[in-house]
């Protein structure tokens, strides 16, 4: 404790008033609070394997995502193309010099938004408390998950089989007590891989992590560390909280933090799970209504199975069934049904009989979805006059 309260002196000297993070950390090391589960997943060459399974042809060449005209630049590549040299950002001239068989194609973002949609919902149905980074990749904060017996590995490993099963592509997870570690885990044993550093693994595995790996440090702050003969988290720890506050600042407080694994940063929820659908796009559009009947109750059993894998149980406010026509107008109906705890086919029997009018029109998709209820909205009681 003498020590907690000598840096919290330091910040004081340094900032002029006693730091918040440093009240934090002392804080936390009083409580003991419970110790974090985090995984963070980040899908492998993303764009490049969306385009890959897509166009079956695509796979066992080296692929490019953008970069083929004039002064355009590769977006991504896939692995095949990394192994000559080409990576993101790269100049499609330069691309192409390097590896003369590089096959490019453009970016088609409608499809990748898709992709990372189908992702996304994955992940929500483990859990709520999902960031999105970008498209391709999310923290998730699994500390309170009792499912897979509690175990963020299993966790991680479900996540894994389940993208590659549904979405086609494949992903890397990360697990660890933090964000920060979680980040570098993913990265540990790409692409298709699965590294967990369980907290007893954290001192002896930032011991020897290069600075360059720390988040926020580029070319110039690892030139910096260069200069002062710091070159891995080790280097950091023993440097000390004092010099490194006063050569970085707060940077510094946060160097040193990370140095021995530390990472306060929650998972920052953009948005909460509203709803879970299911639906079937049929490789031949279906016939009629009385075809479109007989599908649902696989469908029926696949909404239910994901309900009852999410993590958090809200009560169910909306049913609604959506129908996308041979002519590819799409249309959704729905209706409040908050008495219902587990959908049921008599339950979206009379959506489907709204919907569809004409009995004989083909449908090339089908599904059926819930929308939740959300308790922590506010309600407002609207005046009968004003």
């Amino acid at each position: 404790m003498a020590e907690l309260e000598r840096y919290r002196d330091v910040f004081t000297a340094c900032f002029g008033k006693a730091c918040r993070l440093a009240d934090v950390w002392v804080l936390r090391m009083n409580t003991g609070e419970t110790q974090r589960k985090i995984i963070h997943v980040d899908c492998d060459c993303f764009y490049a394997a969306v385009e890959m399974r897509d166009d079956p042809t695509l796979r066992d060449v080296p692929l490019a995502v953008g970069g083929a005209q004039g002064r355009g630049v590769v977006t991504t590549c896939n692995y095949r193309a990394r192994a000559f040299g080409v990576r993101s950002a790269m100049p499609g001239s330069e691309a192409r010099r390097l590896c003369p068989g590089l096959v490019t194609v453009p970016a088609d973002f409608p499809r990748y938004r898709a992709a990372s949609q189908q992702v996304m919902a994955i992940l929500r149905e483990l859990t709520d408390l999902v960031e999105p980074l970008s498209l391709d990749e999310a923290f998730l904060d699994v500390s309170e998950v009792t499912d897979h017996k509690g175990s963020a590995t299993l966790m991680a490993r479900y996540l894994r089989e389940r993208v590659k099963k549904e979405v086609g592509i494949t992903i890397s997870a990360g697990v660890a007590p933090n964000k920060f570690l979680a980040k570098i885990a993913s990265d540990w044993q790409k692409p298709d891989g699965l590294f967990v550093i369980t907290p007893e693994q954290v001192p002896d595995f930032v011991q020897a992590l290069p600075v360059e790996k720390l988040s926020g440090v580029g070319q110039v702050t690892a030139g910096k560390l260069h200069a002062l003969g710091i070159k891995t988290c080790g280097d950091i720890q023993a440097l000390g909280a004092e010099v490194l506050i006063e050569k970085f600042g707060k940077q510094g407080y946060r160097l040193y933090e990370m140095a021995h694994g530390r990472d306060e940063r929650p998972v920052v929820v953009s948005r909460i799970a509203k709803s879970v659908s299911v639906e079937r796009t049929f490789s031949r559009d279906l016939p009629d209504k009385t075809a479109c009947q007989s599908v649902m109750p696989d469908l029926l059993d696949d909404l239910n199975r994901r309900l009852s894998r999410k993590a958090q149980k809200k009560p169910i406010h909306k049913l609604f069934v959506k129908v996308r026509y041979s002519d590819f107008s799409t249309h959704t109906l729905e209706r409040v049904r908050e008495s219902v705890a587990e959908p049921a086919l008599a339950d979206y029997q009379p959506l489907l009989d709204e919907l569809i009018t004409r009995e004989d029109r083909p449908v090339r998709l089908l599904g059926l979805g819930v929308r939740f209820r959300n308790d922590e909205a506010p309600v407002t009681q609207l005046r009968l006059f004003d």
